[in-house]
């Protein structure tokens, strides 16, 4: 099952740059051309209409691959750098890319790249933590007119425009958004992902709702969050016991945030859980990875994990695409 999709990781520090197994975890090939050594790669993406083709963000630019990571190349972008934090691609037209950096700031192609436009959106550019960055952005696949955009720590951004403009959502959330995903349950649910809550709002932000205080969890920093895709009851968030922390674990929720369970790891990890990722192509599938480089993958939708053999540094992002 695994053997047929690939893994890539964006990753930081030593070693820095995307990597890429054909096999789901079993081998492993760094991508040296075109990233230049010591990339930090924390943005990945994969087109909607083709899981084939793959973005980039890192702290050199944009980067695009055709065939599922094994190869890449450089797109031009004004924001070669700056560190790229998150990357999105309109699910309608997929010649629409957002990319957020830091410190806070949006940027949209609306030419597959070709030619960019930082957009007019006035977000903090200090805060408790030095500047902030946008940490996720999303494209609503219902209406592709509806544009999100977290920032830790600024909070949450919207546009109802396609990026034209955009609204900070005001109160009801707390500011420091690690992650965010959409639910496409009825109701309809944005999640967001904060240090100590994840929250949720049904009326395009207007309100918030806690979904949990994750001091119910067994460790209590939260980061990542994904949803499985032919499931939008079934959450994964990942959590930790700090920002920087010497331990993660994985909550997964089956009645849309209502109870929680931990789901057992095969070790313990080494550092706080930091992504998730999952395929529509098997939404069986889920990849998580720790902050300090390690990978565990589940094949029945978060009941079991193994641990991947690899170990890589600091991992930014992570994307899971069929062969």
């Amino acid at each position: 099952m695994w053997n047929d999709f690939s893994i890539c990781v964006g990753t930081t520090g030593f070693g820095g740059g995307v990597w890429h197994s054909p096999n789901g975890g079993e081998t492993w090939s760094r991508i040296r051309a075109p990233f230049p050594l010591g990339s930090q790669v924390r943005g990945l993406a994969v087109y909607p209409d083709n899981p084939h083709r793959i973005l980039a963000g890192a702290d050199t630019g944009v980067y695009r691959s055709e065939d599922s990571g094994a190869t890449w190349g450089k797109m031009w972008s004004p924001m070669e750098g700056m560190p790229i934090w998150s990357v999105a691609i309109d699910p309608v037209d997929t010649q629409t890319i957002f990319v957020g950096v830091k410190p806070a700031a949006l940027f949209r192609s609306r030419d597959g790249g070709s030619s960019w436009a930082k957009l007019p959106v006035d977000m903090a550019q200090q805060c408790q933590i030095g500047p902030p960055m946008v940490t996720k952005l999303m494209v609503d696949p219902q209406d592709h007119r509806i544009v999100w955009a977290g920032v830790e720590v600024d909070g949450v951004y919207r546009s109802l425009d396609g990026g034209d403009t955009w609204n900070h959502i005001e109160g009801g959330v707390d500011p420091d958004i690690h992650g965010m995903a959409i639910s496409l349950g009825d109701p309809k649910k944005i999640l967001a992902s904060t240090p100590r809550e994840i929250y949720a709002t049904t009326d395009m932000g207007e309100s918030w709702q806690s979904v949990v205080k994750t001091e119910r969890f067994p460790l209590p920093y939260s980061r990542g969050i994904a949803i499985k895709p032919d499931d939008p009851n079934v959450i994964y968030s990942a959590i930790g016991d700090s920002a920087f922390g010497s331990t993660g674990a994985i909550q997964r929720s089956t009645d849309g945030g209502e109870t929680w369970e931990t789901r057992p790891l095969p070790v313990e990890p080494n550092s706080n859980i930091w992504a998730l990722a999952t395929d529509a192509a098997d939404p069986n599938l889920v990849l998580a990875s720790s902050l300090f480089g390690e990978l565990y993958a589940s094949s029945d939708a978060g009941d079991s994990w193994q641990k991947l053999k690899r170990e890589f540094s600091e991992v930014g992002a992570l994307a899971l695409v069929p062969n």
